[in-house]
């Protein structure tokens, strides 16, 4: 049976997790192919929060089974604390969360190696969420990473020491002021371990080869944004993994020929955290109320997010790197009472107008270019079908649809699961 892929296509934080939770009832498996905990999946069901950066989106789901595939990187700390919260909602997540052996792991040492390496750049910096994932990336690119299935054998330990050990020599090397403790930090990553170690570890490559030959029905999850690959984004401030929809046939060991919907989610405005070009970018009042209605602040770090209209030319890009089926429009609701909406239709760059996403967007090379719509005024959070939306957000979908040629069949107008539109 062929594998459903849902990803995000601008620079992360579209609300991915959200719809995952949203479509979860139609899948038997839930897999998270790339990334590690700088990914930040925001949850709102029966009026709590819940936040997730490595268990997949569909842990809430009893039937479900969730797995963390080989390209997701793992820090046993941090995963270990999203469990304690499960435990305290009384999910039972022993039953339905597999990791797969090939996954890389973490090192505390892969913390300060990143913080070293961000700091000694300076005005440079690429806007790293500091969790250690490039490190790890970079190690496992290397050969020297220590993976999941390394813990089941006897001399993981040697291997781990071997690795920190390089690794204090790298932070040396930077020659920049990092405080730490590391003895501190490898009790709590010992710890940690430990209960990694209660979990179940599997072939997960062979374990979806069975579940694809059985019919189960399997979604991909990914992380982070399709602006955001490695390959593909806005080089060099991008993540350390494969955001597109090539990255999940590496990241889980799925055949590319059987690859079946690719779900593209995107906001109705756009946003990005930390440094790199962002063409459409609002320094204004449009930008501010963005922010604040839009609650922009990153789900990992914190941090404020960058809010501007929408980049049709960015979005186009990652439709076709991705080869998206169905788009789901996210925070239709936090565009209500904007008296006028832009969209970014095309870029005048170097003095020549381009409806394509050239190899350099940084604002010296690259002016937008807007056509303006109507905005609405309605409340959307209360509507639950597409009959009653604004003939205003309608014309702004069909207009969407039009140019990216793919239908926009979800909807969203609120974080709540329960506010999600459904559109033929």
């Amino acid at each position: 049976m062929a594998v459903d892929l849902l990803l995000g296509l601008q620079w992360g934080d579209e609300g991915k997790g959200k719809i995952v939770d949203v479509l979860t009832s139609k899948y038997k498996i839930i897999a998270r192919f790339q990334g590690g905990p700088n990914a930040g999946h925001t949850l709102v069901f029966n009026g709590k929060k819940h936040v997730l950066h490595t268990i997949p989106s569909g842990i809430f789901h009893e039937e479900a089974i969730n797995l963390v595939g080989n390209g997701v990187v793992i820090d046993p700390v941090i995963f270990k604390n999203e469990l304690t919260k499960l435990d305290e909602q009384g999910v039972n997540y022993k039953k339905n969360l597999l990791i797969s052996r090939k996954a890389h792991i973490i090192l505390p040492t892969h913390r300060l190696l990143d913080a070293a390496s961000e700091t000694s750049k300076g005005k440079a910096k690429i806007g790293s969420t500091l969790k250690g994932i490039g490190p790890t990336y970079m190690d496992k690119t290397g050969r020297n990473g220590l993976r999941v299935g390394d813990l089941e054998l006897s001399d993981w330990k040697e291997k781990y020491r071997a690795l920190a050990d390089k690794h204090e020599s790298m932070i040396a090397f930077y020659d920049v002021k990092i405080d730490y403790n590391l003895e501190e930090l490898e009790t709590e990553f010992f710890a940690a371990v430990k209960t990694l170690k209660e979990l179940t570890f599997i072939d997960s490559e062979e374990f979806i080869f069975q579940a694809q030959k059985a019919g189960d029905s399997i979604l991909a999850e990914g992380a982070q944004g399709s602006l955001l690959d490695i390959d593909f984004g806005t080089y060099p401030f991008v993540t350390s993994s494969n955001t597109t929809a090539a990255g999940a046939c590496t990241g889980l060991g799925i055949a590319p020929n059987k690859i079946g919907d690719v779900f593209g989610i995107f906001k109705a405005y756009t946003t990005r955290v930390g440094s790199g070009p962002f063409p459409t970018e609002l320094f204004d009042k449009n930008g501010e109320d963005m922010a604040r209605i839009g609650n922009e602040f990153g789900a990992t770090t914190g941090r404020p997010r960058r809010c501007g209209w929408l980049d049709l030319v960015a979005l186009r890009y990652a439709c076709q790197v991705n080869g998206v089926t169905q788009l789901m429009m996210m925070k239709a609701d936090v565009l209500s009472g904007f008296e006028t909406l832009k969209v970014c239709t095309s870029y005048n760059y170097k003095g020549q107008e381009i409806s394509h996403l050239p190899y350099n967007i940084e604002p010296e090379n690259v002016e937008p270019i807007y056509s303006d719509f109507k905005g609405w005024s309605q409340d959307l959070t209360e509507m639950s079908d597409a009959s009653t939306l604004p003939k205003e957000l309608n014309d702004y979908i069909e207009f969407l649809e039009k140019e990216l040629e793919i239908p926009i069949t979800i909807v969203s107008v609120g974080p709540d699961r329960k506010q999600t539109i459904f559109r033929s």
